[in-house]
């Protein structure tokens, strides 16, 4: 197990009936900027109560956050902050809106003269406006975790950023939310949370025990209550361990001891640039062909991975490795999540180059666990993806 230190500050308050806790977690004098996204918190009562438990709270609004959150938008959010003067930021929404006020709270604090610099330069954000979320979409675990990545529409890029100053002070998590999430939404969000985890734990074997049984149980339970969401996202219990699922697998603890992946986000990030696919999809069409270019690397992982959460015993290593990259995307297709990138753009010619340049433009020539995929082969991977 490798070296590591671990603190999470954010206060999680789960379950029922939260959102009136929220008086309670804000300064009392605190100039409120409610952020949101389309609108849907007004048709959902999510709204409704946020302004309840603000009512003695000076708050200003700012929605139309988009997802893949546009850093065009979010200066247009900045200017209200600073001519406002407001002091706390709160985020009413999913992993866009967290992710897009994560942006604001580093940019209202930045000293340089182009805020698109942290993203960048990756500047590491140490001091930010405090804020906090009301989650209404579990999917991306911005809700307890320091990172956030933006897109800015005009380049057609997606970039990350983060830093200990991003840590929303405390989340509030009510899994009676999920009943009014539609269905595309929610199998976004199960194949988004089951890609954070593969990305921390489809690696190699470094002896970590207890992480490996961590990820494995976020899986399974995924696995489990899958079906059961899609089927009744107003099952309670289904929700609650869903929602719960969502934040555990992006929220720090299971990568503490590990390597960690992450170049199919890397390349997944340039498809939702170029083409507005939605990030989970762009995860699931790029995640098999990533296995299966690495293989050699990840036959073992791999093998655990369909053994221990797959439940495959039959053949030898490479069999049940093989047979685990299958089961994945299986998974995915019963989400009614298309794996080809031909199956969201006519247009996909050209794609596995252009996204190669790029990287080599960035100076992204040591991707993956093992620091060694170039971008020759990430325009492979890509490839392969078609």
């Amino acid at each position: 197990m490798l070296n590591f230190e671990f603190k999470n500050p954010t206060k999680i308050i789960f379950g029922k009936d939260q959102i009136g806790k929220l008086a309670d977690e804000i300064p009392a004098n605190a100039k409120i900027l409610l952020l949101y996204g389309g609108g849907s918190i007004k048709k959902n009562g999510v709204y409704e109560q946020v302004q309840n438990a603000l009512k003695n709270f000076e708050v200003l609004e700012f929605g139309g956050i988009p997802a893949n959150p546009e850093y065009e938008v979010l200066m247009e959010a900045l200017k209200v902050i600073k001519a406002e003067s407001i002091t706390f930021l709160l985020a009413v929404g999913g992993g866009s809106v967290i992710d897009g006020t994560k942006f604001l709270a580093a940019a209202a604090r930045y000293k340089g003269d182009d805020p698109w610099d942290i993203l960048k330069n990756a500047v590491r954000t140490t001091d930010a406006m405090p804020f906090g979320t009301v989650l209404t979409l579990p999917a991306t675990g911005s809700e307890m975790n320091s990172s956030s990545v933006i897109t800015r529409k005009s380049t057609q890029e997606k970039l990350g950023m983060g830093g200990t100053g991003l840590f929303p002070v405390f989340s509030i998590l009510d899994p009676q939310v999920v009943q009014s999430v539609p269905q595309r939404q929610l199998a976004n969000g199960i194949t988004d949370a089951f890609m954070h985890v593969l990305e921390q734990y489809m690696t190699y074997p470094i002896g970590a025990a207890l992480q490996d049984r961590f990820a494995e149980s976020i899986l399974q339970t995924l696995i489990e209550v899958a079906p059961k969401i899609m089927a009744n996202p107003a099952d309670y219990e289904a929700a609650a361990n869903f929602m719960w699922c969502c934040t555990m697998a992006l929220n720090g603890l299971i990568q503490k001891g590990v390597p960690g992946d992450w170049a199919v986000h890397q390349m997944g990030h340039e498809l939702t640039a170029q083409y507005g696919i939605d990030h989970a999809r762009t995860l699931a069409i790029i995640a098999p062909s990533h296995y299966r270019y690495n293989f050699e690397s990840k036959r073992e992982k791999l093998a655990q991975y369909g053994k221990r959460v797959w439940g495959i015993n039959e053949g030898d290593t490479d069999a049940i490795a093989k047979a685990a990259i299958y089961k994945t995307e299986e998974f995915f297709h019963s989400l009614g999540i298309d794996t080809k990138l031909s199956d969201y753009t006519p247009d996909y010619n050209g794609t596995a180059q252009k996204i190669s340049e790029r990287f080599a433009e960035r100076g992204w020539r040591g991707l993956g666990e093992h620091k060694r995929l170039s971008p020759d082969d990430v325009e492979k991977i890509v490839a392969m993806s078609y």
